[in-house]
C-alpha cells in the first residue's frame, strides 16, 4: 500500500485574513512540502495542472524538478496533467527530463480535465474534449513504448519516424489515469491495461466507488491484462492533525471558502457545515481528523474498494504552511506505518 499527498498549489484568499500569497511564495513552499514528505517516508507526491489566477502549478514538471534533487526516493507525479490541451510530445519529454534528475522516479498522471481554460489559451475547441484525450492519449503512449515514432491524427501533425528525446531511466515511464468517477473512463483505463486512479471528493462515500474498481478490473481482464498487477489509487481531501477536534476545525475554514467558490462557479448549491461534518464522518469523502482516524479510514478503502495506493489532498484552498507541514509530518511518521503494518496484515490473511 503506497501513501502519499497531492497538491493543486492554490493562491487564494486566506480564509482567516483575507491576504493571497503570491505564485512565487506558494511554488516555493510545495518545494518544502515534497521534500518533507520525501523526509518521513511517504511514497509519492502529485502536482496537477490548472490555468487560473488561483493557481501557481501551470507546469507541474518544472514544480517536481524543482524538488528532484532535493529528494531521494519519493516518487513525482502530475495530478493530473490535461492531456486533451496539451502536446503529448512535450509532456513525455518534460516528464522524461523530470525521470532523468529524479534517477527514475517520474511518473505522468494524465485526465480529461474539470477546469476549462486550457482548451481556449492553447486555441482547442471544448466541442472536441472527448476526441482530443483519445487522439492525444493514443500518441502518448505510442512514444512511451517506442524511440522511434511514426504517428497521424486529427488535431495534431503527423510525425514520420522521428526520435523522441530524452528517453527515461525508467524502462517505460508510467502513465496513469486519472478519473473523477466516470465509468467510461474506468472501461478504457482497463482496456489499456493502465493504472488508474480515482478522484474521491464531493458528496460521496467512497464505498461507492467500488463499482468504478470493478469495472476497470473486468475491462482489463478481457483485454488480456493480469488484473493482479494493475495500481489503482485514489485520491481525496483531507487533513491530519494530533486531535481529531483540532484536525476538524483547522481545515473547515479553508474547505468550505474553497468549496464555495467553485459551487458559485458551477452553479451547484452552497456548501455547508453540515455537509463538510457529513464528509468527515467514517463513510465520508474526507479524509480529516488525527493519525487514528485517517489511518483506519484508508485501512477501510483499501479492504472495501481495493486502491493500492492513496493520495491524500492537501490544502485543500489556502492554509498557513506550517499547519501543512505538521499534517504531512503526521501523514508519514504516524498515519502510513499504522496503514502498511494492517494493510500487510490483512493481504497475508488473504492468500
Amino acid at each position: 500500500m503506497e501513501l502519499g499527498i497531492s497538491t493543486f498549489v492554490e493562491t487564494t484568499p486566506d480564509a482567516a485574513t483575507g491576504n493571497t500569497i503570491s505564485h512565487a511564495e506558494r511554488l516555493r513552499e510545495v518545494v518544502e512540502e515534497i521534500v518533507l514528505a520525501d523526509q518521513v517516508g511517504l511514497d509519492v507526491y502529485g502536482v496537477g495542472e490548472h490555468h487560473r489566477h488561483d493557481y501557481a502549478a501551470s507546469s507541474p514538471a518544472v514544480v517536481l524538478a524543482a524538488a528532484a534533487s532535493q529528494t531521494t526516493r519519493i516518487r513525482l507525479t502530475s495530478a493530473v496533467m490535461i492531456l486533451s490541451s496539451a502536446d503529448p510530445v512535450r509532456v513525455f519529454q518534460d516528464f522524461a527530463t523530470l525521470d532523468g534528475l529524479s534517477n527514475g522516479r517520474a511518473e505522468i498522471m494524465v485526465g480529461r480535465g474539470s477546469f476549462l481554460e486550457s482548451f481556449p489559451l492553447f486555441g482547442y475547441d471544448l466541442n472536441d474534449y472527448e476526441e482530443l484525450f483519445e487522439e492525444k492519449l493514443d500518441l502518448l503512449l505510442r512514444i512511451q513504448q517506442s524511440e522511434i515514432v511514426t504517428w497521424n491524427g486529427k488535431h495534431r501533425s503527423a510525425i514520420h519516424e522521428l526520435g523522441i528525446y530524452p528517453r527515461p531511466v525508467q524502462e517505460q515511464l508510467p502513465v496513469w489515469i486519472g478519473s473523477a468517477g466516470s465509468l467510461e473512463s474506468a472501461v478504457r483505463a482497463g482496456k489499456l491495461g493502465l493504472p488508474f486512479v480515482l478522484a474521491i471528493i464531493g458528496a460521496v462515500q467512497p464505498l461507492d466507488y467500488a463499482e468504478q474498481v470493478h469495472l476497470y478490473k473486468q475491462a482489463a481482464g478481457e483485454a488480456g491484462f493480469d488484473v493482479s498487477k494493475l495500481p489503482i489509487a485514489s485520491h481525496s481531501h483531507g487533513f491530519v492533525a494530533k486531535s481529531q477536534e483540532e484536525a476538524i476545525e483547522t481545515f473547515f475554514p479553508s474547505t468550505f471558502a474553497r468549496t464555495n467558490v467553485r459551487a458559485l462557479e458551477k452553479g451547484t448549491p452552497p456548501y455547508t457545515r453540515a455537509n463538510y461534518d457529513e464528509a468527515c464522518s467514517f463513510e465520508g469523502a474526507l479524509y480529516v481528523g488525527d493519525p487514528d482516524t485517517v489511518a483506519k479510514k484508508i485501512i477501510h478503502l483499501r479492504k472495501h474498494v481495493g486502491v493500492t495506493r492513496f493520495f491524500l489532498h492537501m490544502p485543500h484552498g489556502t492554509m498557513p504552511h506550517q499547519d501543512v507541514m505538521e499534517a504531512i509530518r503526521l501523514f508519514g511518521t504516524e498515519v502510513a506505518p499504522r496503514v502498511r503494518e494492517e494493510v500487510q496484515r490483512w493481504e497475508q490473511s488473504q492468500r
